[in-house]
């Protein structure tokens, strides 16, 4: 999938704050859930894709500094691991819900 990088970077985007693209171009958080039913994403694998995320934010030049690095990482371990739950076979996650927009310290509520 070539266009993954893409949408994930327009994803997070939008989860940080950015515009609503995500959601305008490809259907929000339906669209995303959609993607991941079914997979049994394995704990080994979120946590190789957790380690590829921050690799390449280090690529992107996306600040060091350790506050914002600390809220990056909270969201990918906080993000990764619904996705992890929300793809199991036996799972029937809500299939409607806003993007989730992060905050630079707090957790928003798990609906999962």
């Amino acid at each position: 999938m070539p266009e993954h990088p893409l949408h994930v970077a327009t994803w997070l985007a939008e989860v940080f704050g950015g515009p609503s693209d995500y959601t305008e171009h490809h259907g929000g958080y339906a669209h995303m859930l959609s993607k991941h039913l079914g997979m049994a994403i394995t704990e080994v694998q979120r946590f190789r894709w957790v380690g590829l995320i921050a690799q390449s934010a280090d690529e992107a030049g996306l600040p060091g500094d350790p506050e914002f690095r600390s809220a990056f990482m909270a969201y990918v371990e906080w993000g990764t691991r619904l996705a992890m739950g929300n793809s199991q076979p036996e799972v029937s996650p809500p299939r409607r819900a806003p993007v989730p927009r992060w905050g630079w310290g707090e957790a928003p509520p798990c609906a999962g």
